[in-house]
């Protein structure tokens, strides 16, 4: 990938090693228009550190130009069980530090590390990809952001989705309640938030964090039918159709149907022109 082609990306040109992530504990694998991202930590219900969210903005920031549908999955029977408790004691995560070592950080470099955490899971919402995730078991804090970071969500019978940080006087900070707001509505956000309960399959599907309820051993092929249905589409349309759904909430109609006549008007050129 040329340092122009990852400029378009929004990010820089940096090639992700196999080996470094391994030892993070991620996979990422590409094959033609699909990136696969695995968190690989079985052994820790795949447990997320500092480590783990540079990495995935490094992937982010080197993914190839001709990948459309990103999924993210996890290894083994949970797909996250959030942040790795090694960060709440002193000792923290090797190499890593610890909350304790990031409270003495300033304010201004406070915020620029919760940036670069947050740029982890940003990426996942860009107009030029679709990112589908594949939720299996537990999604806790973390790893209930970064399934609500995907534009879609495909989930197993035995998901369980909770936001656990306020339970451990936290908030939630890697990008995931705007959205969460968005698919559910403030009353039901401010519930599962601030109670931090368990949404299950069901639940998720009837109040919309889950797009498709499958059974555990389904999950795979549901996620590949859905890709193919994805790739099925005109990619440029496809961007400038998600181009439009992203601003539509911040429009009113008279600006979302000026935003569709200017798309609509680069189609046609583009097409026909």
């Amino acid at each position: 990938m040329t340092e122009a082609q990852a400029q378009q990306r929004g990010g820089y040109a940096e090639d992700v090693s196999a080996e470094r992530l391994a030892e993070i504990g991620l996979r990422f694998e590409v094959d033609g228009e699909i990136a696969t991202i695995t968190l690989d930590r079985p052994e820790k219900r795949n447990a997320q550190t500092f480590a783990t969210w540079s990495a995935l903005a490094g992937i982010g920031e080197s993914l190839p130009q001709q990948v459309r549908v990103v999924v993210v999955k996890g290894e083994g029977p949970s797909f996250s069980a959030g942040i790795d408790l090694r960060m709440f004691t002193s000792e923290g995560v090797p190499g890593q530090g610890s909350f304790s070592s990031a409270a003495a950080i300033g304010g201004a470099d406070f915020g620029q590390r919760v940036r670069q955490a947050q740029a982890g899971f940003l990426w996942l919402r860009r107009p030029e990809i679709v990112s589908v995730a594949a939720v299996q078991g537990h999604a806790v804090g973390a790893g209930f952001q970064l399934a609500l970071s995907c534009d879609l969500r495909i989930v197993a019978d035995d998901v369980a989705f909770c936001m656990k940080e306020p339970a451990l006087g936290l908030v939630p900070d890697l990008t995931g309640t705007k959205p969460l707001v968005e698919l559910v509505g403030l009353a039901k956000a401010i519930d599962i938030c601030l109670t931090a309960r368990t949404v299950h399959a069901d639940e998720a599907m009837r109040i919309g964090l889950a797009e498709k309820v499958v059974a555990r051993g389904d999950l795979d092929q549901a996620v590949q039918d859905k890709i193919a249905e994805l790739l099925s589409t005109n990619r440029d349309a496809a961007v400038a159709t998600k181009r439009l759904l992203q601003g539509a909430r911040a429009r009113t109609l008279e600006e979302q149907s000026v935003a569709e006549g200017l798309e609509q008007a680069a189609r046609i050129k583009a097409l026909f022109g």
